[in-house]
């Protein structure tokens, strides 16, 4: 009887027991240091786009996600000041419709009329083929000021650039929910701007 019991607290024991760590797959190593490997997540690659450790694809994809981090965040700002009201004066056409005729949301799409989508569609083209690029004489991926403007960048010690590039990112992460947020609660039929505000 004393065997029984003593085997079955040492059995008890061992259910508590740390388990031993499991080997960590060496791409999730190769990156676990990048650029906003952040607490609580660290590292997050759910669907294993970089498993493969290959650099080359890591740098593609940061650059993919700062790109739309800085749309995410100027279309966030867009929406909110069109939903405030904040209209530029004037007329957006010849035929007398103003800025201010343009509805807010997804209803604008419709209401500007086509000439200006192609202005709005040439413009957003110009930019990207013409000046948003990293032309390789950049930093790190994203890094669009190609030799050309600074801002006071050089001036910042290393640990300050990692900084600022961090809350970069972070804040773009969080403007692509938030935009996607603001999306689905137009279609909702959510105000997104309490009234009277």
């Amino acid at each position: 009887m004393k065997t029984a019991i003593l085997a079955s607290l040492i059995a008890t024991a061992a259910a508590f027991a740390p388990a031993k760590e499991g080997a960590r797959s060496t791409a999730l190593n190769a990156f676990e240091d990048a650029l906003g490997a952040t607490a609580p997540l660290g590292f997050y690659d759910p669907l294993g786009l970089v498993a493969d450790g290959d650099q080359e694809k890591f740098d593609r994809l940061r650059y993919v996600e700062i790109k739309h981090g800085r749309i995410s965040m100027l279309a966030v700002v867009g929406y909110l000041f069109t939903e405030a009201g904040v209209r530029l004066p004037g007329q957006i056409s010849y035929d007398g419709t103003t800025f201010a005729d343009i509805p807010g949301g997804f209803d604008a799409l419709g209401a500007i009329p086509a000439v200006g989508l192609y202005q709005i569609v040439g413009f957003i083209f110009a930019l990207e083929y013409g000046f948003m690029k990293d032309v390789g004489v950049g930093e790190f991926p994203g890094d669009f000021r190609n030799g050309f403007i600074d801002f006071g960048w050089d001036k910042f010690d290393e640990e300050t650039k990692l900084q600022k590039r961090t809350i970069e990112l972070n804040q773009g992460r969080a403007a692509q929910m938030g935009i996607l947020g603001i999306m689905v609660h137009e279609k909702l039929g959510v105000d997104i701007v309490p009234p009277h505000l």
